[in-house]
């Protein structure tokens, strides 16, 4: 079950950020803001995926990446380098809402408050692991995709995209699974290398996925 409905869940992320890319930079960037919130949101939640222990949230973090690289692609490193900007603008405001909302008193009627201190409660460590992991990584993978942008003469996408990602996300899994992460899961091993595992095959489909997209979909 789970597996089914992880590659539905990937197909519908990506069918997102294509959307978001014809509607245009703005768009774009807002929907990679959303996937990051989503992401630190989405991350305390553990699953069984092809018998192993992984958190609910890679699909996420990989289609915010994407989304950057495309930013890149279509509009330039100033618009990632926007982006980056806003998403952590946004993190920062959501963790601190986030932390209002818990220290309103419920009442006595109230029966949701329980859910929301379980879910939020760790969403400080989460979001300020995530902020660190992903400043850092988010700006190597920029220049990793700039680099490699210039080198092939903007030729090549797939090969651009897979090879940035398969090297940013190795340091965001190994960094933030210790930064945010342990402790809170069962395994750090199962999770660092399930995760990783998982990135890889995600990066290898959409990768190669957006880049045949590009073909129709055109930036606005």
């Amino acid at each position: 079950m789970n597996e089914a409905l992880f590659f539905a869940h990937v197909i519908f992320v990506l069918g997102f950020i294509l959307i978001a890319y014809k509607m245009g930079s703005s768009t774009l960037t807002s929907l990679v803001v959303l996937l990051g919130i989503l992401a630190n949101v989405f991350v305390v939640k553990q699953m069984d995926l092809f018998y192993w222990t992984v958190t609910c949230s890679d699909v996420f973090a990989i289609g915010g990446i994407l989304g950057l690289n495309l930013l890149q692609e279509g509009w330039g490193q100033e618009a990632a380098s926007k982006a980056i900007r806003v998403s952590l603008l946004c993190q920062i405001f959501f963790v601190a809402m986030a932390q209002v909302h818990l220290l309103y008193v419920p009442s006595v009627a109230d029966k949701t408050q329980e859910a929301f201190s379980m879910i939020l409660s760790s969403s400080p460590r989460i979001v300020f692991a995530s902020i660190a992991v992903y400043y850092a990584v988010q700006k190597i993978d920029v220049r990793i995709f700039g680099f490699l942008k210039n080198f092939f003469a903007s030729k090549f996408l797939p090969f651009r995209l897979s090879l940035s990602l398969l090297l940013s996300q190795l340091l965001d899994t190994v960094l933030f699974s210790f930064l945010g992460l342990y402790g809170l899961v069962e395994s750090i091993v199962d999770v660092i290398f399930m995760s990783y595992l998982i990135k890889c095959i995600i990066i290898a489909s959409s990768s190669t996925f957006i880049a045949a997209a590009k073909r129709w979909v055109r930036p606005a």
